[in-house]
């Protein structure tokens, strides 16, 4: 993506930043949700297998009860607390949690500070995604819109869950993949195929031999389709600086953590590693925030650094 940002353009970008206030509340839909109607999902089809096991050949399969509608639409959003169902003023994007003061209207509890920060979040890339591409390149900026929006689920869905789900990794493996086709990323075709290959063949060598040493799983395959969706959109040459950047975060947050835990833990416990509980981060969040930085600096700065410069050949010395 190139830097244009002019004035004039102020308009453009601010609609956009208040679509992305609108986007970020349903996100906060989606991050709460879709987890759940995953889950909901598997225990149907789980119950659905048991019953078709256990029950008699002869006699007919019992009816199944009918679940209330849960999905993206289905209920209102309410309160989780209460059920109180939010009316429509009470529902605007950041000035509802500012007039609230971030408590329930009705049961007067308190409303976790993550929705507005994704809402205000949401609306920064999208402007920002904006001011980057200009108002000539509208298709442009609606693509990488999308890509933002769905790599902030995709972070807060595996901070909660540890889960990077198909329903969102997989279209934007394609979207990624379909938009370089189309001209619509700015990323060739073929560096968008490569950039999906290597991203997804990089994690899974190195969880396989991960798992071959050590006997244990150190990944799960949603990072592999994560890294990939990234190299669709971003182009192979993106993968070294993204994976660099998105490592070094995991490990300053990693270290940071594990010098608190050990902080907080007694000295007898310390000595005792049965006793503490392992520290598992997902690596989700860290590619995604590395995908953002990619997106808006190029990976150029990076190859510029080790004097190196890209070419239709490949990787050249300055």
């Amino acid at each position: 993506m190139n830097l244009h940002i002019d004035i004039q353009d102020a308009d453009f970008v601010g609609a956009f930043a208040l679509l992305g206030l609108l986007i970020g509340s349903f996100l906060n839909v989606v991050v709460h949700r879709l987890p759940k109607m995953m889950e909901r999902q598997w225990h149907a089809e789980l119950n659905s297998a048991a019953t078709a096991t256990a029950a008699n050949p002869d006699s007919p399969l019992p009816t199944p009860q009918p679940e209330p509608e849960f999905s993206l639409l289905r209920p209102r959003s309410h309160c989780p607390r209460c059920c109180h169902v939010l009316r429509w003023h009470e529902n605007i994007p950041l000035l509802s949690y500012a007039v609230l003061r971030g408590r329930c209207s009705a049961c007067h509890g308190s409303i976790g500070l993550r929705y507005p920060l994704l809402e205000l979040g949401t609306a920064l890339l999208f402007a920002g995604c904006a001011a980057l591409s200009g108002p000539t390149q509208l298709v442009n900026v609606l693509a990488w819109c999308g890509f933002c929006a769905v790599l902030l689920a995709l972070a807060l869905i595996d901070l909660d869950t540890y889960l990077l789900p198909d329903p969102l990794t997989q279209p934007l493996l394609w979207t990624g993949l379909g938009g370089a086709a189309l001209g619509w990323t700015g990323t060739a075709l073929i560096d968008a195929f490569w950039g999906a290959a290597a991203g997804y063949l990089s994690l899974w060598l190195l969880a396989t031999a991960f798992r071959w040493t050590t006997g244990r799983e150190g990944m799960g395959h949603g990072d592999f389709k994560l890294l990939a969706a990234l190299g669709g959109w971003l182009g192979w040459a993106a993968l070294p600086p993204l994976l660099l950047l998105a490592s070094s975060l995991g490990a300053l947050v990693g270290l940071t953590l594990l010098w608190r835990q050990r902080r907080a833990t007694p000295q007898i416990m310390q000595n005792d590693s049965a006793t503490r509980a392992p520290l598992y981060i997902p690596f989700g969040p860290f590619l995604a925030a590395a995908g953002l930085v990619i997106m808006a600096s190029g990976h150029e700065p990076f190859y510029s650094t080790l004097g190196l410069r890209l070419t239709d050949f490949g990787l050249v010395l300055k």
